[in-house]
């Protein structure tokens, strides 16, 4: 039984907005660090939010703890450091700091000195909702968190979901607006997630929108009466489509959370759900799942960091530059539109006609735009990196069996064991083979 058939929706509305609203608070709302399955377990995990460094942890008690990545005492990282006790320790001087940042030990520190008020770390509000870790940069009383972007069907009977963490090389604004973008599917992962036989005009509307982001729905127009898929976004966490298919009963829903880290970095944790061919899910591990994603990534990277570059280069409003259709790019455009409207207290984006922080590459210099075609998964997800340190333990094992077995063939020449060893020899050179196949894929991303 499916009891939303519009998940989350966003507290939207049509009326005008006070002009003393008009700009969005990027700090009072709260950003997904990453899944709590991917989280270290006895380590740091470091990341940013719009170049701003952050350090997360457990406490003893095994409490979230966030804080800001940077020791008082000479700026050195304490994400480089460990945890001890559940305090973490800077690994330059060995200061150590509890879960409301403030300052526990200093080996340098006379035993009958005061620890000086000045030696602590800032803390941030951090909870776990649905299997995700959310952070909160604004004031810790307003933290609402009723205002965390769910998905009340997740967890209903029937459905099942996964879940996946990726880093990309890219400006955030270009991702939201790829995620925004239904029509490149068919075209850009043809023989993949879409068939370019399908490609075809969309019939998309914008239903209301607000500071807080908006509502969308789209479907094709090849053939008539076809279900509508909504796509919305709330700002400025989330890209999500999700659709009923009324006829068998089923439903499907995709959400992309995203983060800033910085300039030209970003992460994506996308959440997939369904109530329908459930086993797939049940029985495929969650490694191999995220190989085939991969793929899809990868095609997609390619055409983000092009387009990047060149818009990023020509320095012009995006206005001047895309030829956008309404059957086609009504939602891209949309998102580009809200930040024109409500980002100007973003530290920096790119709206349709309006900008901030984004200077022109001139053609003389090296391109700052030129960033590296690969991506970040393997090393923060914790099912695919263990699946990776395994692979590589087989594929060493396989060739030590490989080489032994060929050794035994040539003491054995012209026995009925020989026959037997060459053979298995063979055998252990092809897992090796399958082996360093998996770990140059777990490489490659």
């Amino acid at each position: 039984m499916i009891v939303n058939t519009f998940p989350f929706t966003p507290k939207l509305n049509s009326e005008p907005i006070p002009e003393t609203e008009q700009t969005f608070n990027w700090k009072n709302c709260w950003y997904p660090v990453c899944f709590v399955r991917d989280l270290p377990k006895n380590r740091p995990y470091a990341f940013s939010i719009y170049d701003e460094p952050f350090v997360l942890f457990r406490n003893q008690e095994r409490q979230l703890v966030c804080l800001t990545d940077r020791c008082p005492h000479r700026a050195a990282k304490l994400s480089a450091g460990q945890i001890i006790d559940g305090k973490i320790e800077c690994l330059y001087h060995g200061w150590q700091f509890g879960s409301n940042g403030q300052c526990l030990h200093i080996p340098q520190l006379a035993t009958d000195a005061t620890i000086p008020a000045n030696a602590c770390v800032k803390s941030f509000q951090v909870i776990e909702r649905q299997g995700m870790i959310w952070l909160w940069l604004g004031k810790a009383e307003i933290a609402d968190e009723e205002c965390i972007p769910t998905i009340p069907n997740l967890y209903q009977p029937g459905f099942v979901h996964s879940d996946k963490i990726t880093e990309l090389p890219c400006d955030i604004g270009y991702v939201i607006e790829h995620m925004l973008d239904p029509a490149h599917i068919h075209i850009t992962h043809h023989g993949n997630q879409g068939q370019r036989k399908k490609a075809q005009p969309l019939q998309m509307e914008i239903i209301e929108s607000s500071i807080e982001g908006f509502r969308g729905r789209f479907r094709d127009t090849k053939l008539p009466n076809q279900t509508w898929r909504n796509l919305d976004f709330v700002a400025p966490t989330l890209a999500h489509l999700h659709f009923p298919i009324p006829e068998r009963g089923w439903f499907f829903g995709q959400a992309f959370y995203f983060f800033p880290l910085g300039k030209n970095r970003c992460r994506i944790l996308t959440r997939s759900y369904r109530n329908f061919v459930t086993w797939q899910v049940k029985l495929t591990p969650r490694w191999q799942l995220h190989l085939k994603q991969n793929k899809i990534v990868a095609e997609d990277l390619s055409q983000l960091l092009g387009q990047q570059q060149e818009v990023e280069r020509l320095g012009e409003n995006i206005r001047e530059i895309y030829s956008p259709l309404p059957t086609c790019d009504t939602f891209a455009i949309a998102y580009r539109q809200w930040l024109d409207q409500f980002g100007a207290a973003l530290p920096f984006y790119r709206g349709y006609t309006t900008s901030k922080g984004r200077e022109k590459v001139e053609e003389s210099q090296p391109s700052s735009a030129k960033i590296e075609s690969s991506f970040k998964h393997t090393e923060l997800c914790s099912s695919c990196h263990r699946a990776y340190r395994i692979t590589k333990q087989l594929k060493q094992i396989f060739i030590g069996i490989a080489i032994a077995l060929a050794a035994l063939a040539i003491v054995t020449d012209g026995s009925w064991l020989q026959i037997a060893t060459v053979s298995a020899s063979v055998s252990a050179v092809i897992v090796a083979f399958v082996a360093q196949k998996l770990q140059t894929d777990f490489e490659s991303y």
